[in-house]
């Protein structure tokens, strides 16, 4: 069942748009802000999560099933042009771009997963100026494995530009999570350390980091946690607070750190621990399992070393000059005292 709500007054429009933020999920090379232009005008509409009764102010649904169980939840479709248009309706496996942006699988691409789970009608026509609510129905296998299985739904337009058509799309996620154990779990690998020195003996340089983070567990999870350089046997120690942004279960990401603050005494041990953090839904009785990775450089202290053989070259310089000057003292001396005998000599 479809359900039309009244025509949304023109001064609206400019609020409507809002909704766009946070909710898009575009085709990456297709689209253009969620903005397509069929039929030779700019089209414009907003899907946001909905009740019966229309938009309920979710930015995305979020739900905690169990496996077999079946619900309903609704979407709401704003077309904000002047001109009817006909939507197509489409839920897919959701991921996470390498910009750490949520999206959802192309219509070339099947799911396996979260979106498969998703059962909605294929098309809507919604008038100018008009939101419809459309209802879907989530479906949760009954062998569904605990934990995330993230989605999305979109209301697509396509249109032709030349022989190449443009996918355009605009929807939210849908994370759905299947009941059961929950497993927050963050390893750290391929951690490279790298020391960039200040040629200022008297300035401490700086611990370039780089690494991969994995979500080896079943939800989606933030991680915080320290990277720790110790050197001169581990008497000095520096710290700097590093954190992973959203990970999805499976996923990967590349993270850049930097400790400051870094003398270099030769051998820097540098370690990374995190802890990871349920994103979303309840963590009572979660099971955490924390990450960590150490690596080893050699950083000697050259700059130092240069000042103090600068400084030992400076005494021994001073220690010769005053050594000579002693002798040629000692030398003009003895020279004076024989002159003097000799003139004793001439007079008696």
């Amino acid at each position: 069942m479809i359900r039309t709500l009244p025509r949304t007054p023109p001064r609206l429009l400019a609020a409507l748009a809002a909704v766009l933020v946070g909710v898009l999920v575009g085709v990456p090379t297709a689209t253009a802000a969620a903005l397509a232009q069929p039929a030779g005008s700019a089209l414009t509409w907003a899907v946001q999560p909905a009740d019966r009764n229309g938009p309920d102010g979710r930015r995305w649904i979020e739900r905690t099933l169990d496996p077999g169980q079946v619900v309903t939840e609704h979407l709401a479709v704003r077309n904000l042009s002047g001109g009817a248009v006909n939507f197509t309706l489409r839920a897919a496996d959701g991921y996470l771009t390498d910009r750490g942006r949520f999206n959802m699988l192309p219509s070339d691409r099947g799911s396996v997963d979260g979106g498969t789970w998703i059962e909605v009608r294929e098309t809507v026509s919604v008038g100018p100026n008009e939101t419809k609510v459309v209802p879907f129905t989530i479906t949760v296998p009954g062998d569904a494995a605990p934990g995330d299985h993230p989605a999305g739904i979109a209301a697509t337009v396509t249109s032709a530009g030349g022989t190449v058509a443009v996918e355009s799309r605009v929807g939210f996620r849908v994370m759905l999570r299947a009941s059961g154990t929950v497993t927050a779990a963050l390893a750290v690998s391929g951690l490279t350390a790298a020391y960039e020195r200040s040629w200022n003996p008297f300035a401490a340089g700086t611990v370039r980091l780089g690494y991969t983070v994995t979500n080896g567990g079943n939800v989606a999870v933030t991680g915080t946690g320290p990277a720790t350089v110790a050197g001169l046997f581990d008497l000095t120690t520096r710290r700097a607070s590093t954190r992973v942004e959203e990970t999805l279960p499976g996923g990967s990401r590349r993270v850049d750190a930097r400790v400051d603050g870094v003398w270099a005494w030769g051998r820097l041990r540098t370690t990374v621990d995190l802890t990871p953090s349920v994103l979303v839904g309840a963590t009572a009785g979660a099971e955490v399992r924390p990450g960590s990775a150490a690596v080893t450089i050699w950083a000697p202290p050259w700059p130092q070393l240069a000042l103090a053989a600068v400084l030992v070259g400076l005494a021994l310089l001073v220690r010769a000059t005053a050594r000579r000057r002693r002798r040629r003292l000692a030398r003009l001396l003895a020279a004076a005292r024989e002159q003097g005998r000799a003139e004793a000599r001439i007079a008696t």
